[in-house]
């Protein structure tokens, strides 16, 4: 069976959230309940890490600007790792060549974190932060949810994930103004802080 499916879904949740995709993914090779993992993702060094970035990752994905900040820091970082789960998966697969599968995962990653930030872009206009929890929360369900039914059904989880991707990109378009509103608003915030600063300055700077 070709391993195309899982590297689809894993590359769309790794856009989303790359920590979680390692995790979940190593835990499920590590205990026995696919063997579709390779052994490169249940080093226990690797299960630690992914651990702790994805707690970090948790916490700084609900606070609003915050999260904005993070998805800026994963720009190449979320791509990076959906290429990079994608060429491991099909090396221990054989059905699919290594950079094929990079190039499909890391790219279904970057396109689906273009979607991930722009609408934290647009949830961060609204002037409360329970919106950035509540969609916090869904994406870290959805990612969970989506990569444990890629492990036993990969074909239906690649059609959902192809989706909710589709899904994302038209949501996106429609959310153009408020992402231009939310980029207006941290070049003012920068803008102040500037001219904060220069006059704070002692005097003769």
């Amino acid at each position: 069976m070709s391993v195309l499916p899982l590297v689809f879904t894993s590359g769309w949740a790794s856009g989303i959230n790359a920590y979680a995709v390692v995790l979940l993914l190593g835990v499920f090779g590590a205990t026995g309940l696919s063997d579709d993992v390779p052994e490169t993702l249940q080093r226990p060094e690797v299960l630690v890490t992914a651990g702790v970035l994805f707690l970090c990752e948790a916490v700084a994905d609900k606070i609003p600007y915050v999260d904005s900040a993070w998805d800026s820091v994963h720009t190449l970082i979320r791509p990076a790792a959906g290429a990079w789960v994608g060429a491991v998966l099909a090396g221990q697969s054989g059905s699919l060549n290594d950079a094929v599968a990079g190039l499909v995962g890391g790219s279904t990653a970057l396109a689906s974190h273009a979607v991930k930030a722009g609408t934290r872009m647009a949830v961060n206009t609204s002037p409360e932060p329970f919106s950035n929890v509540i969609v916090s929360l869904a994406e870290d369900l959805g990612v969970g949810g989506l990569v444990t039914f890629a492990i036993f059904n990969p074909q239906a989880a690649a059609i959902i994930a192809a989706v909710l991707l589709l899904a994302g990109l038209v949501i996106l378009i429609f959310l153009i103004s408020r992402i231009r509103r939310f980029l207006r608003r941290r070049a003012q915030r920068r803008e102040e802080k500037r001219l904060a600063g220069r006059s704070g300055s002692p005097p003769g700077w």
